[in-house]
């Protein structure tokens, strides 16, 4: 299992209805607006890190009002 944060910058007032969507999308753990240089972030999780890519540009990018992302993939060292 692959888990990753994303990191989501939107359209000025959008980031509620961002992640208000993000959250019903299938493999995403949590989704929450947060202030600063990002506005909301999102907890992912895929079996592969081909998957989680699919997820990320195939789901997650196609919300509308995201202008940016940036995945963080958790890593265990």
């Amino acid at each position: 299992m692959v888990q990753a944060y994303i990191l989501i910058q939107t359209e000025v007032g959008k980031a509620s209805a961002v992640a208000g969507a993000i959250s019903d999308v299938p493999g995403v753990i949590q989704a929450e607006d947060v202030t600063g240089p990002y506005d909301v972030i999102v907890r992912a999780q895929a079996e592969t890190v081909d998957e989680l890519g699919r997820l990320v540009v195939a789901r997650i990018q196609q919300v509308e009002g995201i202008t940016r992302t940036l995945t963080c993939p958790v890593v265990h060292l």
